[in-house]
């Protein structure tokens, strides 16, 4: 029964899950701001391309 009680392998898989979730929802943050801003980005450079003359 001690040993059982002394037993802390789950909670440190629980821990370790908590902070892998944790950083997997700032990665996803991370990449839609980024995302958008680049998107932009892109958006500016190409309207400021002119087409090759013909």
């Amino acid at each position: 029964m001690n040993s059982m009680r002394n037993d802390e392998e789950g909670a440190t898989a629980v821990e370790y899950g908590l902070m892998v979730s944790l950083i997997a929802v700032a990665i996803i943050a991370a990449v839609a701001l980024i995302g958008t801003n680049l998107d932009l980005m892109f958006d500016g450079v190409g309207n400021k391309l002119t087409p090759p003359a013909a």
